[in-house]
């Protein structure tokens, strides 16, 4: 059965400021590719100071599931994410399932999902 959609926007991107040794958490996209298709995807950034970041290339195979951390390289491009506010658009070339999370670990360490939207 195939499940998901082709096209998902995470509006609150906001990667987490680095502490003395570590980062003091990280964000991450994970994709479940349920189909028996590899998903052929392109990330857009959008940032409220700068200009967009378009077409960073990931892909995720058929019947797996991949997390990409946001605050490592991102795409085949390595594209660095710059700290501060940013959304997340993925489009695939296939349904997809795909959510957003964030681990924080400033206080008491929480991990959240953001909540995405998808067409």
């Amino acid at each position: 059965m195939e499940i998901g959609k082709k096209i998902w926007v995470f509006a609150d991107g906001d990667l987490p400021p680095q502490g003395n040794e570590e980062p003091l958490g990280h964000e991450a996209l994970m994709v479940v590719n349920n189909g028996d298709v590899d998903a052929e995807m392109t990330i857009d950034l959008l940032f409220e100071d700068k200009d967009p970041v378009e077409n960073l290339h990931i892909r995720v195979p058929a019947k797996r599931v991949n997390c990409f951390r946001m605050d490592f390289p991102v795409g085949d491009e390595k594209f660095e994410i710059p700290k501060g506010q940013f959304a997340v658009v993925l489009k695939s070339n296939v349904p997809v399932v795909a959510l957003y999370g964030r681990l924080d670990r400033r206080k008491d360490m929480a991990y959240y999902p953001i909540g995405g939207f998808s067409l």
